[in-house]
């Protein structure tokens, strides 16, 4: 479902710069923004970069990238 909302023209200027550093649309950052700070407040205890860890193995998951992981 789509909808639409507004946010600040301060928001989308700085999501225009962010989006063409790792290839996004405009909106696909806010929403990437928008999910990483879910998770965060979801999980306070989580970094920044553990957060991104998880989503790309969240993602590598989805197209059946996946190996068993060996202890030790």
């Amino acid at each position: 479902m789509t909808t639409a909302v507004r946010v600040s023209d301060e928001l989308v200027k700085e999501a225009k710069i962010y989006s063409k550093i790792d290839k996004r649309s405009i909106t696909g950052q806010i929403e990437h923004w928008a999910r990483i700070g879910k998770c965060a407040e979801e999980n306070p205890d989580l970094t920044y970069s553990l957060i991104k860890e998880i989503f790309i193995g969240m993602a590598e998951l989805e197209q059946g990238e996946s190996s068993e992981y060996k202890f030790g």
